[in-house]
């Protein structure tokens, strides 16, 4: 019998670890205090690669809630993790409306279109999360193939309400009761609320189908020669 390592998906949502898990993959969802341990841990367990998964926010001002991204790179700070070629032409075939590019992790949420503008200008990169360079350097450090695919939730010109902003519980979920007392000392951020939720719909339904075509494994190209055990 051969066995094969999982490749590891990188989410911080719950919505995203879920949608991400299936034959070949599993998953780490975390938030970024976690991550890298909770990563690692992984990794110890077996792995041929590492993939970031889920949502971003969009830098591009023609990317929509529900493009894909592909990521050439991840930028973070001064530094640039490649991604795995072979890898991300898997997912480009797989995904061929998606677009490829580098994208952008940072440490806090860029919720201000101005800001988005600048981070987009600065970096040249098109979508912005807050996970991907922490799967990127531990990929790095194990000589890991890496990748990264992302599905746009909230575009450039939208800005975050405040609510939006709050962090997630530690098992990936929203804190509702945290964003109803958010909501309530602030109602005039409701409408904004309400365009994230319709722009979330729309990047869930684009995620669900993107993880059907991307198969077992996430698309990964090497499971041929990556065998753990012949037994």
């Amino acid at each position: 019998m051969t066995e094969f390592k999982p490749v590891i998906a990188v989410t911080c949502l719950a919505y995203e670890a879920r949608v991400a898990a299936g034959s070949g993959v599993s998953v780490v969802c975390s938030d970024q205090d976690g991550l890298s341990a909770a990563l690692e841990a992984a990794v110890n367990r077996g792995s041929s690669g590492i993939i970031s998964f889920g949502i971003a926010g969009g830098l591009a001002p023609d990317l929509a809630p529900g493009n894909w991204v592909v990521a050439g790179a991840v930028v973070a700070g001064h530094e640039r993790f490649p991604t795995d070629r072979a890898w991300s032409q898997q997912l480009l075939q797989a995904l061929p409306q998606a677009r490829q590019a580098d994208i952008v992790s940072v440490r806090a949420p860029v919720a201000d279109p101005q800001a988005k503008r600048r981070l987009h200008e600065r970096t040249g990169t098109v979508a912005v999360d807050m996970e991907s360079d922490i799967a990127a350097r531990v990929a790095a450090a194990r000589g890991l193939p890496f990748a990264a695919c992302r599905v746009i939730i909230d575009p450039a010109h939208r800005a975050l309400p405040p609510a939006a902003l709050i962090n997630l519980r530690p098992d990936g979920t929203p804190d509702l009761p945290a964003i109803l007392r958010s909501v309530a000392r602030q109602p005039l951020q409701l409408p904004g609320l309400m365009r994230i939720a319709i722009d979330d719909r729309i990047a869930r339904s684009a995620l669900l189908r993107g993880r059907r075509v991307l198969g077992a494994g996430l698309s990964f190209p090497y499971f041929g020669e990556l065998v753990l055990d012949v037994a």
